[in-house]
């Protein structure tokens, strides 16, 4: 048997995640339905009369940004091989604070200097 782990939040956990997404009332609406209130996307698909794509894809989009810590922000880029290497060290700085970026840089291996 499949078993589904259902995706919570509370309201000011959403509200905040909200903040920090560029979407629509109805996609809010629909995201808050499911992550907050608790109902299932297939209802809610039926309700506004989309997708469960759909009303994944508004789901998901809420709830990465809620797994985002204040003070922080995702981004998405394409960058050559050196720029995403340095990208992942700074990556690798921000969860481990306690380490010094100089010590990060220490234990990774450069893949442009293969």
């Amino acid at each position: 048997m499949k078993y589904m782990i259902s995706k919570r939040l509370a309201e000011d956990q959403f509200r905040i995640a909200a903040e920090g997404v560029s979407s629509g009332q109805k996609t809010l609406d629909i995201a808050r339905a499911v992550l907050v209130e608790g109902r299932k996307q297939s209802e809610v698909a039926t309700q506004y009369g989309l997708t469960k794509g759909a009303i994944s894809q508004a789901v998901t989009k809420i709830w990465e940004a809620s797994q985002v810590p204040p003070g922080y922000e995702r981004v998405s880029v394409v960058l050559s091989k050196y720029q995403a290497f340095l990208v992942k060290q700074w990556a690798a700085a921000a969860i481990k604070p306690e380490m010094p970026m100089h010590e990060v840089k220490r234990r990774s291996k450069d893949p442009v200097q293969d």
